[in-house]
């Protein structure tokens, strides 16, 4: 059963890419589909939005810290509750989806103030903190792995498992690596200077053999770029630095192994194109959710773990080396990656939220 095709929804995050970017999947879904779709989000999450997505500020803040920062989050909180209530007053949505980030939480509380039916989306393996506030004003909770950790008990509300969408150019195509031995290093949103110190170091110890035949893209810190470069100097690697790539898609569907952080939304755009992964979560992320992704891609043999905390150029050749070296290991690892993918998660999340604005107008 769908909503009706007259339906407005409204869908909120804030913060980063990570909560913005699923959110602007299951909007594009929407608007596939002829649904009248507005978002709510704070001045951070209105960097990843173009000009035709409609949108609305609202004011967020994380309420943690010392006290004046708890204050100050407080009452950011408090306004954008205010403001929440005015714009779904006047936008009369059929129901409201959150997908984190502080932004979340005021348009949760205010959807439920307005007897709006709520769903949230949680991205990593384990229960966000905005997310586990807006849990208890939900009627449904969208999860993208079935034993995602810690998360709240809402009376009345149900668990689904969508998967974490992806932006259309990692959609799943069928297509395989080149061949030879192309890895793409990818440091998050800003570069991780950990990568820039270690990976340079482990490949250019590599045996001659695989260095001869290694193609290297990694993402590098601006102010890291020449000194990356001198590391890589005469080994006899390709390599490729930058400080952004703008064909990201392209070149990790070409990719042969991925070595990056584990948030939620590099784990999901891996997993769609069904790549072999190294993963070294962030050490100071929320609740350990880094080490928790990429624990579920290791524990299905779809990606090693590293620890930051362990990480050292000799460790990391030593972990390279065999992979590099044995091919069929690589093609299991990304039929793993394959098996455990939610593709079409976008659709699942536009088909729940219909589903849910439908039985609240029965």
């Amino acid at each position: 059963m769908n909503g009706p095709s007259s339906a407005t929804y409204v869908v909120t995050a804030g913060g980063t890419g990570g909560h913005v970017f699923p959110a602007l999947a299951l909007v594009r879904e929407l608007q596939r589909r002829g649904r009248s779709v507005a978002m709510l989000t704070d001045r951070r999450g209105a960097r990843f939005l173009s000009a035709d997505v409609p949108h609305h500020l609202i004011s967020a803040a994380s309420p943690s810290g010392g006290l004046r920062a708890r204050l100050a989050g407080g009452l950011a909180l408090l306004q954008g509750t205010r403001q929440s209530l005015h714009l779904i007053g006047r936008l009369r949505p059929a129901a409201v989806a959150c997908f984190g980030g502080y932004a979340s939480f005021p348009a949760a509380f205010a959807a439920f103030l307005r007897r709006v039916p709520v769903m949230i989306h949680e991205q990593n393996a384990v229960f966000g903190r905005a997310n586990r506030l807006a849990a208890r004003f939900a009627r449904l909770v969208a999860l993208s792995f079935e034993d995602t950790e810690a998360v709240p008990t809402s009376r009345g509300a149900s668990r689904i498992v969508t998967g974490n969408p992806v932006r259309p150019g990692f959609a799943p195509s069928g297509r395989r690596d080149d061949g030879g031995s192309v890895l793409l290093v990818l440091g998050g949103s800003q570069g991780a200077r950990v990568l820039s110190d270690v990976v340079p170091e482990a490949l250019v110890a590599l045996p001659q053999g695989l260095r001869s035949r290694l193609t290297v893209w990694q993402q590098c810190r601006a102010e890291d770029l020449d000194r990356v470069r001198s590391v890589y100097g005469k080994s006899g690697i390709d390599v490729e630095l930058s400080a952004f790539f703008d064909d990201v898609p392209e070149r990790m569907a070409r990719a042969s192994l991925v070595i990056g952080r584990s948030g939620a939304s590099t784990v999901a755009e891996i997993l769609a194109l069904g790549k072999p992964s190294l993963l070294i979560p962030y050490l100071h992320a929320a609740d350990g959710h880094q080490h928790a992704n990429a624990e579920r891609l290791a524990r299905a043999g779809a990606a090693l773990l590293v620890p930051q905390d362990r990480l050292t150029a000799t460790m990391l050749a030593l972990e390279l080396a065999p992979l590099l070296d044995g091919p069929a290991r690589l093609a299991a690892m990304g039929d793993a990656a394959r098996t455990i993918a939610h593709p079409g998660a976008a659709r699942r999340l536009a088909d729940a939220i219909e589903e849910l604005a439908a039985e609240a107008c029965s």
